[in-house]
């Protein structure tokens, strides 16, 4: 069942990413930077029917985690570029080529061989305070670090280290999200009391922000693909330092899932070197 919802959130998510890429690639660069460039956006109805497609991709996502393992429905979010790519084709005029199939079909029988080694255990439901704070932390600054090294950079470089920020982003807000989601069943009252709550509504506004400055470059492949990358493998990681989930019992299985991992990265890198030559229409 989390398999099957995490695929149609991918696919949601694909169609979101594609209308947003379609308005913000519309935008200058120093308008990217701008702290109100979202509200540049939000007066496009394209850009807001992809943002709505988003949140519905969203729910999905959660009723996912809410079934699941993190670090088995993060890696199916993969799946967001092999979605997002015939739409891009189709939507926004940019051309699939045959590296694209090829990778696009590496990365689905990695996945596939991820879901069917992986033995996945399930872990704690509240992390403590102290390792948010640390790995959360971590992540927050390894983001903005990257925004700043891929300002005012060439479009493929830019879209490449605003993807990547906005991927570890995204990953943290998937481990917030599931840790908000094994809090459903406490009182409201004591769900607002909770520094989670806003935390996961900063992370998120925070990552969708990252996610327009590296769509506004205008290279939707990179852009994408290294999302799909940063997000699938932040997302595991926390699942086992932060919700103490584990892949696989024993150490041969774990190899094995490490494997599937990079072969999946290994597709979507390979669809990152593409260009697009398609341009906005």
């Amino acid at each position: 069942m989390a398999v099957a919802l995490a695929l149609i959130a991918a696919a949601i998510f694909a169609l979101g990413t594609v209308l947003q890429q379609r308005v913000a690639m519309t935008a200058a660069d120093h308008e990217a930077t701008r702290p109100l460039f979202m509200l540049r956006l939000a007066r496009n109805p394209t850009w807001l029917l992809g943002i709505a497609a988003t949140g519905v991709g969203f729910l999905f996502h959660a009723a996912a985690l809410g079934v699941g393992e993190l670090a088995v429905v993060q890696p199916v979010l993969a799946l967001t570029l092999v979605f997002a790519l015939p739409l891009g084709a189709r939507l926004s005029h940019q051309r699939i080529e045959a590296i694209d199939v090829r990778a696009s079909m590496l990365l689905m029988f990695a996945l596939a061989a991820f879901l069917a080694i992986s033995n996945p255990a399930p872990g704690i439901e509240e992390p403590s305070g102290g390792r948010w704070l640390v790995f959360g932390g971590s992540l927050v600054l390894l983001s903005a670090l990257l925004i700043w090294r891929g300002a005012n950079r060439r479009p493929a470089l830019k879209a490449t280290l605003a993807g990547t920020a906005a991927g570890v982003l995204f990953g943290l807000h998937g481990a917030l999200t599931k840790g908000a989601v094994e809090q459903l069943d406490s009182p409201i009252l004591a769900q607002l009391g909770r520094w989670e709550l806003y935390a996961f509504v900063l992370v998120g506004l925070a990552a969708l922000g990252v996610s327009q400055i590296a769509l506004q470059a205008g290279d939707l492949p990179p852009a994408i693909a290294t999302e799909s990358i940063a997000s699938p493998l932040i997302g595991v990681l926390l699942g086992i330092a932060l919700f103490e989930e584990s892949l696989h019992e024993d150490g041969s299985g774990k190899l094995l899932t490490v494997v599937s991992l990079g072969a999946m990265a290994a597709g979507i890198a390979l669809l990152a070197q593409r260009q697009s030559r398609g341009g906005a229409p």
